[in-house]
């Protein structure tokens, strides 16, 4: 059986063990204002699965941090076919 304690550990831990996790553990506490918005175009046939209110947000802690995050999510990334049309809205936010 496993303890109340054991799972506060495990879960604690499993806040950072993956390398795809998108918050670096050194800033992990780091006030983060500056965001980027992701939604799909009007029309966009993932819609139907996602649903017509489908978002998501990334937060950094600058504007340096942001806008380079920015660039390289606007960037046509190598996994897609050439013949798939990959679309996403990006935008800057501030809170």
């Amino acid at each position: 059986m496993v303890t109340a304690a054991e799972v506060s550990v495990y879960c604690r831990a499993m806040d950072y063990c993956h390398l795809h996790n998108l918050v670096d553990p050194a800033g992990a506490g780091a006030e983060r204002r500056y965001g980027i918005r992701v939604t799909l175009p009007s029309g966009d046939t993932l819609r139907k699965i996602l649903g017509d209110d489908w978002e998501t947000l990334h937060w950094y802690p600058s504007e340096v941090d942001r806008d380079s995050a920015f660039e390289q999510m606007a960037i046509r990334h190598g996994y897609y076919r050439q013949s798939d049309t990959p679309s996403q809205t990006l935008e800057k936010i501030v809170r």
